[in-house]
């Protein structure tokens, strides 16, 4: 897709997503938009992973570790043909698989995922057994930086660099607010790109939401060879809607009505 195609692409995915998190009087809105461009670009333009190949062995992996905003992750694998959209009528109804995190029972979704810091690790165990088995596919993640702080992400991060995992790419969604603070006031992690190269990875820090800068920040994978690569991405919690924009109550924050009606008018504009 053209830069243009893409923009295009992602005030649909935002419209959708306020649409099917306003249905179900539940979701993670914030992050969800502070995402969405990471993930459109992802599935429009890199990865090697479609409803054709899902079960290919070679398929490139894409494993969500901040789950909670899994309905940014529903709506693009719907549009992508996963699944059917309306499947989504059912988001967080009683014995949907549409459930507030990514599950193995959904299409195209490769880890259950949610409890924080863990899907760097298994991202790591994937991409060590691509080398392991030989195998050319490459493993993504995408991070939330309020879940930088748990340990396990940076047990990984030594186990990535240690072997030497060229091969996996994580994202981070660092739009700097967590569901009760800013995450410079609840444990700092700056400065992230520091802490990142100190353990071995090689690293890049873009605008989360210029298509330009993520399409050549993924062309340009692995950034270094034998390195695991990381793209630090500057992203706006509840990006698009001008109310929820860096707003702590849209972590999980529902609209209402005229809410909704508004973020649709300005989606459209």
């Amino acid at each position: 897709m053209t830069i243009s195609e893409l923009a295009q692409k992602s005030v649909q995915y935002r419209r959708t997503i306020l649409k099917y998190i306003v249905g179900a009087n539940a979701g993670h809105t914030g992050g969800s938009l502070s995402c969405i461009d990471i993930l459109n670009v992802l599935y429009n333009n890199v990865l090697n992973v479609s409803p054709e190949t899902a079960k290919s062995p070679d398929r490139d992996r894409y494993i969500q570790s901040k789950g909670h905003t899994v309905e940014a992750l529903y709506v693009v694998l719907a549009d992508r043909g996963f699944f059917p959209e309306s499947d989504l009528e059912t988001l967080c109804r009683y014995k949907s698989h549409y459930i507030g995190h990514p599950t193995k029972k959904i299409a195209g979704i490769e880890q259950n995922t949610g409890s924080l810091g863990h899907g760097l690790s298994l991202s790591v165990g994937t991409a060590i057994s691509a080398k392991l088995d030989e195998k050319p596919f490459r493993v993504f993640t995408l991070l939330g930086d309020g879940e930088l702080p748990e340990g396990s992400n940076w047990e990984a991060a030594l186990l990535a660099a240690q072997y030497k995992l060229d091969n996996l790419c994580a994202i981070v969604d660092k739009n700097g607010l967590q569901i009760t603070a800013p995450t410079a006031d609840v444990c700092s992690t700056d400065p992230l790109d520091k802490k990142f190269d100190a353990f071995g990875w090689a690293v890049r820090e873009i605008d989360g939401h210029d298509f330009g800068q993520l399409i050549d920040a993924f062309n340009e994978l692995p950034f270094e060879p034998g390195k695991p690569s990381v793209i630090i991405a500057h992203t706006i919690k509840g990006k698009g809607v001008s109310y929820m924009e860096n707003q702590l109550k849209w972590h999980h924050g529902v609209p209402n009505k005229e809410q909704y009606e508004q973020a649709l008018v300005e989606l459209s504009e």
